[in-house]
């Protein structure tokens, strides 16, 4: 069982809870969601991100784009009603880039004081009807920590995010997705490692515009 300490209990957590019962959202059948990268979507199993599932995207660098690859599909779940939520993001993403791309009353910022913490407010997360993507930046976690988060997602319905380092590919996971990303001039160069359902070892070239601008790196617990 994960640690639920009532440190998790935030404002924000207060209002996800709200969001969960009361939310209008109702699940649909979709199995993917567009990433917005017509590449990237003729690769994948349904044409995008898989929906009620967890998808791993590791990379051990900050700052190359990593977020902005997920923008068009948490735009159009923000817009259509459903929240996203970060779970204890190393740095805080700056306010007025990111009202560009997602109504902000839509997102959802979890700050935890250790991984216990994450990990249960990851898990209730992803349950929740109402939530449309949980993205997380766990530093270590095993293989029946991701078996969790992915049966939360598939009851739940939403496209959970998992950011890791690069040495973790070395070792196998339960997620339906993992993405390894490298710099790109103008976006990200990403190599598909598993797809379920899909053809991994593929190598593609995503494109990006503009990259999310992130600053303040976040304290445990803040």
């Amino acid at each position: 069982m994960y640690s639920h300490s009532r440190s998790v209990r935030t404002a924000a957590l207060e209002r996800l809870a709200w969001f969960c019962h009361n939310g209008e959202w109702k699940r649909g059948q979709r199995l993917a969601e567009p990433s917005g990268f017509p590449e990237l979507d003729a690769s994948l199993p349904g044409g995008g991100w898989p929906i009620g599932a967890i998808a791993e995207l590791l990379s051990d660098a900050v700052g190359i784009g990593e977020l902005s690859i997920l923008l068009p599909a948490l735009s159009r779940l923000a817009r259509a009603g459903r929240c996203i939520v970060w779970i204890a993001p190393p740095y805080l993403p700056y306010a007025p880039a990111l009202a560009q791309q997602l109504p902000l009353e839509r997102v959802l910022v979890v700050q935890t004081r250790n991984l216990q913490e994450s990990l249960w407010a990851a898990e209730q997360a992803l349950r929740c009807p109402a939530i449309g993507a949980v993205l997380g930046w766990p530093a270590y976690i095993v293989d029946k920590n991701v078996r969790r988060l992915q049966l939360a997602a598939e009851a739940g319905g939403s496209l959970g995010v998992l950011y890791r380092p690069l040495e973790a590919a070395r070792e196998p996971s339960p997620a339906a997705l993992r993405l390894q990303l490298h710099p790109a001039a103008d976006g990200l160069t990403v190599q598909i490692l598993k797809s379920r359902g899909g053809r991994a070892g593929l190598r593609l070239h995503c494109k990006s515009a503009d990259a999310l601008v992130v600053h303040t790196p976040t304290a445990a617990g803040a």
